[in-house]
């Protein structure tokens, strides 16, 4: 509630009623007669009242009582309060009753009255009353202030309280005030109310301003001799009453600065005056200020003041207080007027000085030493240097601006009282001191800019911080104990154990060994507790703050140090806060692109002259040295965690700093400083000692003193709590960490990660320091592994060149590590690629500026020998490129071709690198970035499709195993996504997996694969053909303007032919490779796509595939076969075992020799038509056929064998017809057969899909080529058969040529396969050069066919060619002999052959006969040794002979074919080729059962019928001319040879059998007696003899020759089986036929006559001779019988002659001579002679041959007479 509202008004008159109440109170007390008086007469007139209810009910009842005569006029009148009721008093009325009451009967009592009635006269006028009383508020206050003066306690007490109540509602004037000032002087000296009297003037002057000059002056002079009076408690209240009155002086001239601020500012008081108390310029308030604070100066330097009179004493201590309260409250009083900024400078300044004097030159210990001494130092006394560094510090704090120079003073003696001479009170003062400026950082920065920026001034911010440094380091240094201070109380030491646990809390006993876990300091033996002294930024002084102590205090152990801590702590958070939070505003303001941040604008902040840069920078550079020396001191000794996580969060911000800043030096110190704390103590790590050696032996010069870094202790009394490996450099075992390390850890990972941007080339030093520790912490401590993972993840925020500082760092430890792990068996360290690996990954956004430095070192790393390393830098690289590939970049990799081949291109840099693991994790790369981004790699083909080719044989299997998969789904997946420039790249890189001799199975797929490229080709051939040539106008276009020509392989060709072309070349390297089954398989593909593809290939391009792919193949296939190994080979790799059919490399070779001249021959035999159109196909016909002769003449039989099929298939060639004859376009475009069937491709590869448009594709493809056959093209062809005639021809010659040595198993001798393919090629070579065979050609074939049956077989490959020696087959190779010379025969025929033609008949049936003598004498093969089949061995080194005869009988059959056709032929008949006929057959017939065969003679014999039946006739016919005049001879010979044979039948011989051949020989009989006798007329009489002689022979003696033989036989053999084996039938007929022709009734000749009486006269006589000679044996030989064969043989004469008598009886008489009737008739006597015989055989034939004898006995008369006669 204001004091100026009614009610306070209305308050105020009441509280004054009752001060006037109490005041009427005391005066009864103090005169009590009035007061009984009063109290009788109260009792005598009011009656009806009781004592505390008499009241007056009117309004002016008072007055009426008080003028009236209720009261004589000198009467002491006391008043009780209780008795008087105001409530009905008006408020203005109040205080002139109260004057009333007080109008006692003393002299004093006037004043009242007046009082009284000024107070009512007031109240009743004016309606502003606190104004009127204040006007006369001296005649107001009068009665109060003659209460005081009766000196009264209680009188007293209520007058001030009434004066006070008065002052408080400010209705006082500046006279009533000097009456009221004067009143209280008075009481003052008389030691009344002290307490009231302070209280009184403090309330004066806080509520009013009246009090000025002399009047306040007295007032503050009072209260200061209060202050010194004898009583405790008015001291210690008139001190705080000094104290407000002080402050309240100073807070008027604010006030008063505050009105009149805008006014025009007076004249500047003139300077130099010398007499201070008459200052003119000032303002009252401001003058009083002046003079008071004048005054103090000139009182705490014990002079006699100016202005405040009557100071009878003062002391330094309260004068200093308050000074310092003066200008720590006010400073804007001193800085605004130039009076008060005079008193400083000239005042309080040397003051101060002036009494620091002492302190400065005492030395510690010097005190004691001194004391008797006549001029003893002075020493320092507390109360005053504690207060004088209070001063100092309010000077620093707000006039440093002022005081420049002397702010350096006071700094430099600040600096020397931490001295560690100086009494340890006083050095913990003024470290207290110290604290307080450096928790001002903007102070710190003038003192830099003022002091050390300033050439020849003293470096007073260096030396503060250096000082602080060298302060902490004393207390380790300097032993504590024993030390004394100026009260001779023990210094740093001083405090006791109980103490120091008092100051700072109470001790936790530790675990080990009692001691306590207090946080403390330990270094080399000294241990320093720790206290909290202050929160953090904040300097809360401990003894700087002791202003009631006199004495010293003791300082507890470890105080000083603690506060000496906070100020290093406070300093560094000041100093690092204030440049980062000025660096921050300047980045703003340049990132808003304003002006830049040093200006007008921030004059507040920043001063002008020094740019804000270079202070900042001076200071830190001022600074630093000092801080780390005394923080890695307190790292190094701290065991408190707090402590330590203190410290090193100062460090970092330090190094933080430094690094924004760019001070290189101080930044890696910081650094440094913190890595090694992170490390065991004696951790040799190269990069911090060396980074380090520049600051290991700095001294920093503090005042005269040298300090030197101190290094860290290796005493640890850390916990460990980690254990690991060392790196590969270390000698020691393990890594022990503590947790002071991981602390220090968690710090630099903290640096690392939150100042990363700043560190540059530091970086080096903190990856190399996390690089050792991870080795412990990774397992151990698992939120260290992640704060470290999350360290190179917020690398993504650095700036680009703090990126590259990261990287270089890192690829500095790695090649360190990397040098480290040479040659040791140790595992090396993995930190610096894994965590290159980590930022590259993060920072994938901006890959493009580190990926080069990044992959550089990863490739280097991945060739290091160690294969830990080499993995790690594999799966960096890999992992860098996969997600590099599938970053989505902007813009797109699509569109960034450079980008995106940077990329890829490490990948293909790690094909140089020959370690097979790291080309395994490449090509795992690579297949997996193929199934992730195969579709979208475009421009990177070519990088992707080099590194998957890049395979060398000395790599693993499993490594091309890999790369094969890449290249399996590049084929099939991705050929229509890529460029079709790397088309021809995709065939060479299959090509080259083909070559690869690691693993056969991928060589195998691979071409196939192939196969499936061409498959594609062929499919999109228009779409690859265009985009080829646009490339190729461009590439030309390129070359062109550099002047130089288009170097591409197979050039001019198209360039979709060349890629074609590519494909055959590579497949054609694939046909020679050294493994058989690759061969294989590329010569099958290889062919198979020439055969599917060719077609679109243009003609020229042709020439190239014949001459570059085809014929180059052939020649190295056939080089490569004919130098191929001979020796066998064991096993094919593994368990497999080796067909003997491919045991050597030869056999091996020979394989692939037979496949690629097969397809050759097979594309020649299907282009021929396209070949033919290149000009030179002759040349090349010739070149291909004389490959085939090479290859059939081998000696291996699958090469030379497969050379006459090649042989035979371009034979079939077909020349081509006219347009109007071809069936469509494609027969028409010659398109194989494979285009024109359903397309189911026959290479290795997948189903070629058939295009409907293929056919009009290659049609317009070809519409510019004449398909017309140009003239003279047949006769091209037959030059070519011609040429092919003459391979045949050389091939047959040489290879059917005898070797010239003996016959033993190493001679060469063709094969029967071989053969047989070789004759069976001439039928249809044949074909084409028919007209042109000449006699001499046959001749030639002649020798071929003859020389090729005779080739003998070996005996172990017998058994699989011949058929067994009873079977009658002909081998393929006769068949083949026979089929050539049937064609041949066939050409000849009568009716279609040239007369030119039948010429050859003759050699055509001297060849077969040749043939047929083979029955019986097989050929000779040189002079090799052959057995017979039957006699062979097939495991001995044999030759065997084939089994001719079924070869020879066919031949046979083929001659009597042949001659039954041609018979008649002149040549025939001039070559006598029945003579010849006869001749050849003369052999068997005559060897008959010796016969290599049965068949063969009775074969002979049946051929030998036919001939004759046909040629006989033909013989008659030209018998005058006599070319048929030998052929009756041999004839002859060869009847009498067969029917009388020398050979005999087997043994085995069955009577079936036996009797089949006698019919056969009948058979011959029969055809004598048809063919031959009925025409001797035309026959020679030699020869007709000779068939008589025979017929004679056969009819008696034709088995003579057997009778041996049968009489071998057992005795028991039936006597039928004798008469068969007899020929008894055979004999008959020619008997018969004897008879036959002897008696015939037709003889026409007298020469007939004569041959049948001869032959009936020897047949007579020869039965004659046997008879006797039986008749005469069987006489010698008594009862012996006589010889088994001499019966036989008289048993068949009998016969003979039954037989001949039976002839006789049935011929015509006429035709019988007389002779011989004589003959048969002499016989008798003989026969009868032999009845005797003791044989029943004999007597049965005897009696059949007595039996004809009865016609005989009468015969007819002219008989009987012309045999009488």
């Amino acid at each position: 509630m204001s004091t100026t509202s009614p009610e306070a008004v209305k308050k105020l008159l009441e509280n004054m009623q009752t001060d006037l109440r109490s005041l009427s109170m005391e005066c009864k007390k103090k005169f009590p007669p009035v007061k009984e008086s009063h109290s009788s007469c109260c009792r005598k007139t009011t009656p009806q009242h009781d004592a505390a209810t008499t009241m007056l009910h009117c309004r002016d009842g008072i007055g009426q009582v008080m003028s009236g005569a209720w009261f004589p006029p000198d009467m002491t009148l006391g008043i009780q309060a209780k008795e008087f009721n105001l409530c009905f008093i008006r408020p203005e009325n109040l205080v002139s009753h109260g004057l009333r009451v007080l109008q006692v009967p003393f002299s004093k009592l006037q004043a009242a009255e007046s009082g009284i009635v000024k107070i009512k006269t007031i109240a009743a006028r004016n309606t502003d009353i606190l104004t009127a009383l204040k006007e006369n508020s001296s005649e107001v206050v009068q009665p109060f202030l003659m209460g005081c003066g009766t000196k009264e306690p209680k009188i007293t007490q209520l007058c001030l309280a009434a004066i006070q109540r008065l002052m408080s509602h400010e209705v006082v004037s500046e006279a009533a005030a000097g009456n009221i000032i004067n009143m209280l002087w008075q009481l003052m000296e008389n030691g009344l109310e002290e307490l009231k009297l302070l209280q009184t003037v403090l309330v004066l002057l806080t509520t009013n301003t009246v009090v000025h000059d002399e009047v306040l002056s007295k007032a503050i002079v009072l209260c200061f001799r209060l202050h010194f009076t004898k009583d405790n408690i008015t001291n210690n209240t008139a001190a705080a009453t000094v104290r407000q009155v002080v402050t309240v002086v100073f807070e008027r001239m604010v006030a008063e600065d505050e009105r009149f601020k805008g006014m025009a500012e007076q004249p500047p008081a003139i300077q130099g005056n010398s007499n201070r108390r008459s200052v003119s310029t000032l303002r009252p308030s401001a003058k009083d200020a002046y003079m008071l604070f004048q005054d103090l100066c000139q009182l705490v330097n014990a002079d006699a003041p100016y202005w405040l009179v009557g100071m009878t004493e003062m002391t330094r201590t309260f004068g200093l207080e308050l000074l310092e309260s003066v200008l720590n409250d006010f400073p804007g009083v001193f800085l605004q007027h130039q009076e008060f900024s005079f008193l400083l400078k000239e005042r309080v300044c040397p003051l101060v000085i002036k009494l620091f004097s002492p302190n400065i030159k005492f030395r510690q210990g010097s005190g004691s030493g001194s004391s008797a001494s006549p001029a003893p130092v002075e020493k320092p006394y507390f109360p005053i240097c504690m207060r004088l560094l209070r001063v100092v510090s309010v000077l620093i704090k707000h006039f440093y601006g002022l005081l420049v120079t002397e702010c350096e003073i006071f700094l430099s003696l600040l600096v020397k009282f931490l001295d560690g001479e100086k009494p340890q009170w006083l050095r913990a003062v003024a470290v207290e001191s110290v604290h307080r400026l450096c928790v001002q950082p903007h102070l710190l920065r003038s003192f830099c800019q003022s002091y050390d920026m300033k050439q020849h001034s003293t470096k007073v911010f260096r030396d503060i911080v250096n000082a602080l440094g060298s302060f902490i380091q004393s207390l380790f240094i300097v032993p504590s104990v024993g030390s004394v201070s100026s009260t001779n109380t023990p210094a740093g030491g001083s405090g006791s154990g109980a103490q120091a646990s008092a100051q700072s809390g109470v001790g936790v006993v530790g675990t080990g060994g009692g001691l306590t876990t207090q946080a403390a300091f330990e270094y080399r033996g000294t241990w320093i507790p720790l206290m909290t002294v202050s929160v953090q930024g904040s300097a809360k002084a401990t003894y700087l703050e002791m202003l009631d102590k006199v004495e010293p205090p003791s300082i507890p152990e470890g105080y000083a140090m603690s506060v000496a801590f906070s100020a290093l702590l406070d300093l560094v958070r000041g100093i690092t806060s204030m440049i980062e939070r000025e660096l921050a505003k300047e980045e703003e303001a340049v990132a808003r692109g304003g002006p830049e941040p040093i200006g007008p604008a921030h004059t507040d902040t920043l001063l002008q002259e020094p740019q804000a840069q270079q202070v900042w920078e001076e200071m830190v550079n001022a600074c630093w040295c000092g801080l780390l020396a005394a923080l890695s001191l307190l790292l190094d000794a701290s065991t408190d965690e707090t402590a330590t996580e203190n410290i090193l969060k100062a460090e970092l911000t330090m190094a933080s700093l430094c690094g924004r800043l760019g001070l290189v030096t101080p930044r890696d110190a910081f650094i440094t400083a913190i890595c090694k704390a992170s490390l065991p103590p004696h951790y040799a790590l190269t990069a911090l000692y060396s980074n380090a050696a520049n600051l290991s032996n700095k001294t920093y010069s503090i005042q005269g003193q040298n300090v030197q870094i101190i290094s860290p202790s290796s005493e640890s009394h850390q916990q460990v709590v980690a254990v690991g490996q060392p790196l590969t450099s270390q000698p020691q075992g393990t890594v022990v960490l503590t947790a002071k390390n991981i602390q220090c850890m968690r710090t630099l990972l903290n640096l690392a990660h939150c100042h990363g941007a700043v560190l540059g080339t530091s970086w080096q030093l903190v990856l190399a320091t996390l690089q050792v520790l991870t080795t412990a912490v990774m397992t151990d401590l698992p939120v260290i592994s992640n704060i470290l993972s999350r360290l190179f993840e917020s690398s993504q925020y650095l700036d680009d060149v703090s990126l590259h500082h990261l990287i270089n760092a890192l690829c500095s430890l790695s090649m360190e590590a990397m040098e480290m792990a040479y040659g040791t068996n140790k595992e090396p360290s993995l930190f610096a690629v894994a965590k290159l690996l980590e930022t590259g990954l993060v920072n994938m956004d901006r890959i493009e500026i580190l990926w080069r430095p990044l992959t550089a070192h990863l490739l280097e790393v991945c060739q290091h020998p160690n294969a830990r390393m080499r993995e790690w830098g594999a799966e960096a690289i890999t992992s860098l490129i996969k997600a590099g590939l599938a970053y989505k970049h902007d813009p797109p990799l699509s569109q960034n071709q450079r980008l995106h081949l940077l990329l890829l291109n490490p990948l293909k840099e790690l094909s140089n690198v020959l370690h097979a693991d790291i080309r395994q994790k490449q090509l795992e790369c690579v297949l997996q970035v193929l199934q992730s981004q195969g579709d979208s790699l475009g421009p990177g083909w070519p990088l992707v499709l080099g590194v998957i080719g890049a395979i060398r044989n000395d790599q693993g299997e499993s490594l091309i195993r890999t790369a094969f998969q890449c290249l399996q789904l590049v084929v099939t997946d991705f050929l229509p996504t890529m460029p079709c420039t790397c088309l021809q790249i995709v065939v060479d890189v299959a090509g080259s997996f083909g070559l690869q001799n690691q693993e056969l199975n991928i060589s195998l797929t691979s071409i196939g694969l192939l196969w499936n490229i061409s498959d594609y080709f062929f499919q999109r051939a228009e779409i690859i053909t265009e985009e080829l040539e646009k490339e190729e106008a461009i590439l030309l276009q390129q070359a062109c303007d550099k002047g130089e020509t288009l170097n591409r392989p197979f050039h001019p060709a198209p360039p979709f032919d060349c890629l074609w072309l590519c494909l055959y070349a590579k497949l054609g390297e694939l046909c020679v490779d050294p493994r058989p089954a690759v061969r294989k398989s590329a010569g099958q593909t290889m062919f198979s796509t020439i055969a599917a593809h060719g077609t679109l290939l243009q003609q020229p391009t042709w020439h190239i595939v014949v001459w570059k792919v085809l014929f180059h193949l052939l020649n190295c296939v056939r080089k490569s076969s004919t130098t191929a190994d001979k020796e066998k080979i064991e096993s094919g790799g593994g368990n497999i075992l080796i067909h003997h059919s491919r045991d050597t490399a030869e056999k091996q070779w020979a394989e692939t020799w037979v496949l690629t001249l097969a397809g050759v021959a097979r594309i020649f035999n299907t282009r021929k038509y396209l070949l033919q159109q290149l000009g030179d196909f002759f040349k090349a016909w010739e070149v291909l056929l004389d490959h085939i002769q090479s290859a059939a003449l081998s000696k291996n039989n699958e090469v030379s064998l497969a050379a006459l099929k090649s042989f035979q298939e371009i034979l079939q060639l077909v020349t081509p017809v006219k347009d109007s004859d071809k069936p469509d376009t494609l027969g028409a475009m010659d398109i194989p057969p494979v285009l024109m069937e359903p397309l189911t491709a026959p290479g290795p590869g997948r189903p070629l899909p058939r295009s409907d448009s293929l056919a009009e594709r290659l049609a317009q493809r070809y519409s510019t080529q004449p398909q017309l056959p140009p003239p003279g093209e047949e006769q091209d062809d037959s030059a070519l058969w011609w040429s092919a005639w003459s391979t045949w021809y050389r091939t047959g010659t040489e290879c059917t040529r005898p070797p010239s040595g003996g016959g033993d198993k190493l001679a060469f001798v063709p094969s029967q396969p071989f053969l047989t393919a070789l004759i069976q090629i001439f039928p249809a070579l044949y074909q084409h050069i028919a007209t042109g065979f000449s006699m001499d050609d046959l001749r030639k074939l002649g020798i071929i066919l003859h020389g090729a049956v005779s080739v003998p077989i070996s005996s172990d490959a017998s058994p699989f060619i011949l058929p067994s020696y009873t079977e009658a087959v002909l081998t393929s190779l006769q068949e083949a002999v026979l089929t050539a010379l049937d064609v041949l025969q066939k050409l000849m025929a009568i009716c279609v052959g040239p007369e030119t033609l039948q010429v050859m008949y003759p050699a055509i049936f001297e060849q077969l006969l040749q043939f047929v003598e083979f029955s019986c004498k097989p050929p000779q093969y040189g002079k090799m040794e052959t057995k017979h089949v039957a006699n062979a061995k097939y495991n001995q080194a044999e030759w065997v002979a084939l089994n001719y005869v079924p070869f020879a009988e066919r031949s046979l059959e083929v001659v009597v074919d042949l001659y039954q056709k041609t018979a008649c032929h002149r040549a025939v008949i001039a070559e006598k080729v029945l003579q010849n006929i006869i001749k050849t057959l003369r052999v068997p017939l005559g060897l008959k059962y010796a016969c290599p065969a049965e068949s063969t003679w009775k074969l002979a014999v049946s051929s030998l019928l036919k001939v004759l039946s046909i040629g006989l006739p033909v013989a008659r016919q030209q018998a005058s001319s006599g070319k048929f005049d030998t052929m009756w001879p041999k004839l002859a010979h060869a009847f009498e040879d067969f029917l009388f044979t020398k050979s005999t039948p087997p043994d085995n011989l069955s009577i079936q059998e036996f009797q089949k051949n006698e019919a056969i020989d009948v058979e011959v009989v029969q055809l004598i007696s048809t063919e031959i006798l009925p025409y001797a007329n035309f026959i020679p009489k030699d020869f007709v003899g000779q068939i008589m002689a025979m017929l004679n022979k056969g009819s008696i003696h034709s088995q003579s020759s057997s009778f041996t033989v049968i009489s071998s036989y057992s005795a028991t053999l039936a006597e039928a089986e004798i008469d068969i084996r007899m020929r008894e039938e055979f004999s008959k007929v020619c008997f018969e036929t004897l008879l036959q022709f002897s008696f015939s009734n037709k003889v026409s000749t007298p020469q007939e006559g004569y041959i049948s009486r001869m032959a009936l006269a020897v047949l007579l006589q020869r039965a004659q001779e046997v008879l006797h000679r039986y008749v005469e044996d069987e006489r010698l030989s008594g009862r012996c019988p006589l010889p088994r064969q001499q019966v036989t043989e008289i048993i068949f004469v009998l016969k003979a002659v039954s037989t001949l008598m039976d002839s006789l009886k049935k011929t015509q008489p006429e035709n019988v001579d007389g002779n011989t009737w004589a003959q048969v008739i002499a016989l008798y006597p003989t026969l009868v002679e032999c009845i005797t015989c003791s044989s029943a055989e004999v007597s049965s034939a005897l009696k059949e041959a007595l039996g004809p004898f009865k016609d005989l006995m009468q015969p007819p008369v002219s008989k009987v007479q012309n045999g009488e006669s």
